[in-house]
């Protein structure tokens, strides 16, 4: 479950930037999925306790949000809403589709004190 060594690096991260913007304590965290970034949700969800007991985000709410997937064809230049990881262009029908959005996971905001 990778979700877990994920999660362990929005602690890194959580604690890097509460030294540096001198916070004490995370209220709540939202992190942003993408469509094809192949993390799971529910893995998310049940780690993240476990993971942020002891630290500055115990007890923080935590929310997720899925961000769509997108990428140009490489025929046409269009950009395209994918529902799947291979979706050929929305426009031209291409195959062939440079994937711009949706293979990641980030930290989208922070509430703290």
């Amino acid at each position: 479950m990778h979700e877990i060594s994920l999660l362990e690096n929005v602690r890194e991260i959580l604690q890097e930037h509460a030294h540096s913007q001198d916070f004490k304590q995370v209220i709540k965290l939202t992190l942003e999925i993408g469509k094809f970034s192949c993390v799971e949700p529910d893995a998310l969800r049940f780690g993240f306790d476990v993971v942020m007991q002891d630290t500055l985000a115990e007890g923080a709410e935590l929310i997720l949000i899925e961000s769509p997937g997108k990428g140009v064809c490489n025929a046409c230049g269009q950009e395209s809403i994918l529902d799947k990881l291979y979706d050929p262009c929305e426009f031209c029908k291409h195959p062939f589709v440079n994937i711009t959005q949706g293979n990641d996971m980030m930290i989208k905001d922070l509430v703290v004190i």
